[in-house]
C-alpha cells in the first residue's frame, strides 16, 4: 500500500489544551496561517488581513446554511431517565403528516444513552413535543418519529441547545447561539448541526475589505450533519465511506462560479463544506451548474480538483476526513508541517479555533 493510503500518515500529537473551547470576541482576530502550494512555505498573520493575500477579483463562495439548536434533552417516559437527542435530517427535507391533533415526521438522528432505549419506546420533551423510537443503529444513530403540536421550528428554537461538537467539553451557553454561527447564515437554510466553521471568521469589516480589493462572492448551501465529525477507522484510507449530505446551489450563484471558471478567475471556497459541495455537484453533473440534492464524495489524496482553487479553512482532527481533504488540496508533507508549525506555536484547532488559507 502506497503511504499517502495508510491513515497512521495523517496523525499528529494534538495537546488537548490547543482545543479551543470559546470563542473569541472578535471574529476577525483569530490567527491565519497562509500556505503557499506553488512556493511550498507558510507563514503567520491575523485573520483581518486575509483581504492582501486572496487574489483581486477573485470569487469567493460561502456556505450560508444555518445552525440550528438540534440538541434537545427529554425523560424516558417509562422510567424518567434523562435521555440526548440531536436532530439529523435537514428541515427542508421533514416531511409533515397529520394524526389527528398531532403532527408527526420521522427523521434521523443520535439518542444518548441508546442502550436505555429499544423500539416504540417515548421520550418526552414537554407535553406538546414527543418521540417514538422505531430504528436502533451503531454509535447511537436511529430513526425516530417526532410527534408535535403547533410549529416544529419553534419548539426546536425553545427547548432545543446548539450542538457544539464534542470535542468542546462544556455545555453551550448564550453565546454561542450568535458566535457559532456565520454572518452568512440565512434563516431559510435552516438545518444544520454543526457551523461551517471557516466562515466563523468573517465579520462586515474583512467582507468591505474584501469588496475593495473587487473580489465578488457566491453562496451555496450544505447541511452540515453529525457525519463530519466521524473519525476514519481503516488504516487504508481508500475503504472509508464518506455520509451523505445534502446540498443546494440556485441558479444566479451556480451561474456565477461557471462564468469565473470559463473566465480563469479564481474561486476561493470558505471551509470544507463549500468544497465537498463545489466538487460534489461538479462531480454528480460534470459541471458546476443549479442542484438540489444528496452529494456523498469523499476526497483524499490523489483526487482532481475541478472547481476550487483556493481553500480557506480550520485546523483538523488527526486522522480525519477533513484533514484527508485538505491533504489532497495541498501535498500531505507540506499540510503536516503547517500543522506542526501550528502546534508548535500554539494555534486554536477545530470549530473556534484559528484558520488557514491555502493558496
Amino acid at each position: 500500500m502506497e503511504k499517502k493510503f495508510h491513515l497512521s500518515n495523517y496523525d499528529f500529537e494534538l495537546p488537548k489544551e490547543l482545543i479551543a473551547q470559546y470563542p473569541l470576541k472578535k471574529r476577525s482576530e483569530s490567527r491565519l496561517l497562509v500556505v503557499d502550494r506553488i512556493k511550498k512555505i507558510f507563514f503567520e498573520t491575523k485573520f483581518k488581513e486575509i483581504y492582501k493575500f486572496i487574489p483581486a477579483n477573485s470569487l469567493i463562495v460561502f456556505n450560508q446554511s444555518k445552525v440550528i439548536p438540534a440538541r434537545i434533552f427529554g425523560k424516558k417516559k417509562s422510567t424518567g431517565a434523562r435521555i440526548e437527542f440531536l436532530l439529523l435530517t435537514p428541515l427542508p427535507l421533514i416531511e409533515i403528516h397529520k394524526r389527528g391533533d398531532w403532527n408527526t415526521c420521522v427523521v434521523e438522528g443520535l439518542l444518548r444513552p441508546l442502550k436505555r432505549l429499544k423500539y416504540g419506546d417515548l421520550v418526552i420533551f414537554s407535553k406538546d413535543f414527543f418521540l417514538k423510537v422505531k430504528e436502533k443503529f451503531e454509535f447511537g444513530r436511529c430513526v425516530v418519529e417526532l410527534f408535535w403540536k403547533k410549529n416544529l421550528f419553534e419548539l426546536i428554537n425553545g427547548l432545543g441547545t446548539m450542538p457544539l461538537p464534542p470535542y468542546i467539553k462544556r455545555d453551550s451557553e448564550s453565546q454561542d447561539f450568535i458566535r457559532y454561527q456565520t454572518v452568512f447564515a440565512k434563516d431559510e437554510k435552516a438545518g444544520s448541526v454543526a457551523a461551517p466553521t471557516a466562515g466563523l471568521h468573517f465579520d462586515n469589516e474583512v467582507i468591505k475589505r474584501l469588496e475593495e480589493k473587487n473580489i465578488d462572492m457566491a453562496f451555496i448551501t450544505l447541511y452540515v450533519g453529525a457525519g463530519t465529525f466521524e473519525p476514519v477507522r481503516c488504516e487504508d484510507i481508500r475503504q472509508h465511506k464518506m455520509h451523505k449530505e445534502y446540498v443546494e446551489i440556485d441558479y444566479e450563484n451556480a451561474s456565477k462560479i461557471s462564468l469565473a471558471k470559463e473566465n480563469n478567475i479564481p474561486v476561493v471556497a470558505v471551509g470544507t463544506t463549500s468544497v465537498r459541495t463545489l466538487e460534489g455537484v461538479f462531480k454528480k453533473l460534470g459541471k458546476l451548474d443549479e442542484y438540489k440534492g444528496w452529494v456523498d464524495l469523499y476526497i483524499y489524496p490523489g483526487f482532481k480538483f475541478h472547481v476550487v482553487d483556493h481553500m480557506i479553512t480550520n485546523f483538523h482532527l488527526p486522522r480525519s476526513s477533513l484533514l484527508l481533504l485538505v491533504s489532497a488540496f495541498a501535498e500531505r508533507d507540506l499540510i503536516l508541517s503547517a500543522y506542526q508549525y501550528a502546534v508548535k506555536n500554539k494555534f486554536r484547532f477545530f470549530s473556534y479555533g484559528d484558520c488557514m488559507l491555502i493558496l
